[in-house]
C-alpha cells in the first residue's frame, strides 16, 4: 500500500506541476511561479520517496541485519533540503522582478488552473499524513506533510494574485511570493530537523517508553526488576531492548518463557516492534528500574 501511494503521489504531483506551470506561462506572476517551482520539488521528492520505499521493505541481511528501514530517512532529509533550495530561488525571482516588474496576463484563468491543482493536493495530502501515520512511514508523512505546507502556500499565492487582480497593486506579486519562500524554508527546516533526529535514532516518544514499562511491570511475573530501558525508531519498526533481574536459582528455561512472554505482549501492543531482553542475576540489580508487580 505504502508503495502504491506513493507511486500515486508521483502522478499527481506531475498533473499538478503541469497545471500550476501552465498558470504560471499563462500569466507570467512571480507568485505563481513561486507555486509551480514548489511543485517541481513535489515530484523529485515523491520519486525520492517511492525509491526509499521500494529499499526500505527490503528484508534484513548480511550486510544490513537491522534492515533497511531508514532509507525512508533520506528521502525525507532530501526534501527538506529541496524545499531550501526552492526558497532561495523564489527569494531570487521575487527581487528580480521587484527591480524590474513584467505585466501580468491572463489572472483570471491563470487562478482557476492553479486552484485546481491546489485542491488536488490538499485531499491526496491529507490521504498521504494519515496513511503515513497510520502505517508509521516517514517518507509518506513528509510527502504527505510537504503537500499540505503547499497548499497553505498556494492559498497565500491565489489571495495575493486575486488582489493584484483586483486592486492592481502590482507590488504584492512579488511581496507574496517572498512571504511564500520563507514559509517553505521553515517547513524545510523542521523536515531535515526531525528526519535528522530519527537518523540519529531518537528514542520513542514517552508515552510508548511507559507503555513499554506498565508492561513489564504487569506481566513479568517471577522477575525482580527490570532496568536499561533503551528505544529507537527506523521507518516502522521499533526496536526495544531492557536488562531484566531475575532470581538467580532459575533456570534458563525459566527465563526464557518469561522473556518470551514480554516479547510476545510488546510486540501485540506495538506492531513492528523487535524486542530483546537480556537477562541478568540479582547481583546485577540497580534498585532504580521497574519493580515487577
Amino acid at each position: 500500500m505504502a508503495i502504491r501511494s506513493a507511486f500515486y503521489s508521483l502522478l499527481l504531483g506531475l498533473v499538478v506541476l503541469a497545471l500550476k506551470g501552465g498558470a504560471y506561462l499563462l500569466t507570467h506572476s512571480v507568485a505563481l511561479y513561486s507555486d509551480a517551482l514548489e511543485s517541481i520539488i513535489n515530484v523529485v521528492a515523491a520519486g525520492a520517496a517511492l525509491t526509499a520505499l521500494w529499499v526500505a521493505q527490503r528484508p534484513a541481511d548480511a550486510n544490513h541485519p537491522y534492515g533497511h528501514q531508514k532509507a525512508e530517512y533520506f528521502s525525507a532529509v532530501l526534501e527538506g533540503a529541496l524545499i531550501i533550495v526552492a526558497a532561495i530561488s523564489i527569494l531570487f525571482s521575487a527581487y528580480t522582478d521587484l527591480r524590474n516588474p513584467q505585466p501580468l496576463e491572463a489572472l483570471g484563468i491563470g487562478l482557476v488552473v492553479s486552484s485546481a491543482a491546489t485542491l488536488i493536493n490538499l485531499f491526496y495530502g491529507m490521504y498521504l499524513a494519515r496513511l503515513g501515520k497510520q502505517l508509521r512511514s516517514p517518507a509518506l508523512a513528509a510527502d504527505g506533510k510537504h503537500l499540505l505546507s503547499d497548499v497553505v502556500t498556494s492559498v497565500g499565492v491565489l489571495v495575493g494574485v486575486g488582489l493584484v487582480a483586483l486592486t492592481g497593486w502590482r507590488i504584492l506579486d512579488p511581496v507574496m511570493a517572498m512571504l511564500v519562500a520563507l514559509n517553505i524554508l521553515w517547513v524545510g527546516y523542521r523536515l531535515v530537523g526531525s528526519s535528522l533526529n530519527s537518523l540519529l535514532d531518537e528514542a520513542a516518544p514517552v508515552e510508548v517508553q511507559q507503555q513499554i514499562k506498565s508492561i513489564v511491570s504487569l506481566h513479568a511475573e517471577g522477575a525482580l526488576e527490570a532496568h536499561d530501558f533503551r528505544t529507537r525508531h527506523a521507518g516502522s519498526v521499533t526496536f526495544i531492548d531492557f536488562h531484566l533481574v531475575v532470581d538467580g536459582h532459575m533456570t534458563v528455561e525459566e527465563a526464557h518463557v518469561i522473556c518470551d512472554r514480554l516479547e510476545q505482549l510488546i510486540e501485540e501492543a506495538l506492531p513492528e516492534s523487535e524486542v530483546t531482553i537480556h537477562v541478568e542475576p540479582p547481583s546485577k540489580a540497580k534498585h532504580h528500574g521497574i519493580l515487577v508487580l
